[in-house]
């Protein structure tokens, strides 16, 4: 773990720095405005943690690269799309970096038919995180989550929200791969239930 941290760090050429939200959310609004110096701080704020979640999906370094490239791109390019909504600018960060790698996931197996690689992906549906975007119902979702059992909440959040693979999750709780798999189904299908309350 301590490699992977130190990796990425390099990646970024830059130790990971701490930055607030509102620092983010001026990122994000500077970068909507085409300004290149708030994009440049928000690549350097922002580049070790989304390459992260690159690698841990890709699991592979040329590859997460190529990833981390096109998510800097999409959030150049649609950076006018996020609104302040209460909701964390990282999460919207994060959701395009960890779709942008599953997509790439995706094209691989695509391309090599026969390759199975179901139980290393994180399921591609919308997430409680997507929802949260679209909606800016953060303390609803908070809300909804907290319903749920520890655990339960526990893996959602890891998966949707830290970009973790149900593989993954189902070592960490010490589970087989088709329980987690129903454990984060039968959540999801909770908080849909809660947030159409």
């Amino acid at each position: 773990m301590l490699d992977e941290r130190a990796a990425v760090a390099r990646h970024s050429g830059c130790e990971p720095l701490t930055v607030t939200h509102d620092n983010l959310e001026h990122m994000i609004a500077r970068t909507a405005l085409g300004d290149r110096a708030a994009f440049s701080d928000l690549y350097s704020h922002t580049s070790a943690k989304l390459f992260g979640i690159c690698l841990r999906v890709l699991n592979d370094r040329a590859e997460a690269e190529e990833a981390a490239q096109e998510v800097y791109v999409k959030i150049w390019r649609r950076a006018d799309r996020y609104r302040v909504n209460g909701l964390s600018p990282m999460t919207w960060l994060i959701t395009i970096a960890r779709n942008t790698a599953i997509d790439r996931l995706r094209r691989r197996r695509d391309a090599q038919p026969g390759l199975d690689v179901a139980d290393t992906l994180a399921d591609t549906a919308p997430g409680p995180e997507d929802l949260v975007v679209q909606s800016g119902e953060r303390a609803r979702l908070m809300s909804c989550l907290n319903e749920l059992n520890a655990n339960r909440a526990e893996a959602v959040r890891r998966a949707y929200l830290g970009g973790e693979t149900y593989a993954d999750l189902a070592a960490q709780f010490d589970v087989p791969l088709n329980t987690m798999r129903t454990w984060l189904r039968r959540s999801l299908l909770k908080l849909k239930e809660c947030l159409t309350r």
